[in-house]
Order: C-alpha cells, then sequence, then structure tokens
C-alpha cells in the first residue's frame, strides 16, 4: 500500500500571526488555534489543509503531509529513507518523517490504531 495523496501542509514560521494573517488572505480559515503558535487552516472551498508551527530554534521548514490508511500496511514500491519511523503524536495520528531524493521532509499522517487516540487522548489536527 502507499499513500491516499496530500491531505496538508507543514508550514514554519518565525511570526505565527503574520503568516496566518497572509493565509487567511488567501481564504483560508482557522479550525484549531493552539496555545503554542500554531494552528490549522483549512479552505473552505476544500483541497490540503494548512498547519502553521512558529518555529526559533532551526532553520524554517515547509513539507507535505500524506494521507496513509494504515501504518502497517505502508509498503511503496521502493521503500523510502525514514528520518523517523511512525510513532504516535499529541494530536492523535502516527506520523512518520521520509526523505525524498534531495534530503527534502516528506509526513505521512495514518491513524492511530483502533481503540487508541494517541499519548493525550487528542484528536488529529488536520
Amino acid at each position: 500500500m502507499t499513500t491516499d495523496g496530500i491531505e496538508g501542509f507543514l508550514v514554519e514560521t518565525r511570526n505565527y500571526g503574520a503568516t496566518a494573517a497572509f493565509w487567511k488572505s488567501l481564504g483560508f480559515e482557522n479550525v484549531l488555534e493552539t496555545d503554542h503558535g500554531s494552528g490549522h487552516w483549512a479552505h473552505p472551498a476544500g483541497g490540503p489543509y494548512v498547519f502553521i508551527v512558529e518555529q526559533h530554534d532551526r532553520e524554517l521548514a515547509t513539507c507535505p503531509v500524506l494521507k496513509v490508511a494504515d501504518a502497517e500496511g505502508f509498503a511503496p514500491e521502493r521503500a523510502p529513507e525514514f528520518a523517523q519511523p511512525f510513532t504516535a503524536t499529541h494530536w492523535g495520528v502516527r506520523q512518520a518523517l521520509v526523505r525524498d531524493p534531495d534530503g527534502r521532509i516528506v509526513a505521512l499522517e495514518a491513524p492511530m490504531p483502533d481503540g487508541s487516540d494517541g499519548p493525550e487522548g487528542q484528536q488529529h489536527h488536520g
């Protein structure tokens, strides 16, 4: 099994407020605001979400988030280089990070196994 396509984009920023205002000006609406400089933005017409995260400790990154139906069944024809294996997140999904041939990160998100909501019982942000 491979992926179900692009579900969203992770966008890191130095200024959450300015970046949120930019995406809002492009028609995106806030779906979830956190207390720590991050939020989930969706477009009313559909399509991939944008998850904005304020980051000050390293170089900023933007990466696609691809949907995977089942982490255990993920087996693409060409095995990717995993930067992080599928791991439970605080937003209620299992996430893996893989590298493309040029070293860019691509996030993969799969539902938690049946009966599990993640380490803190929170629901998925996307």
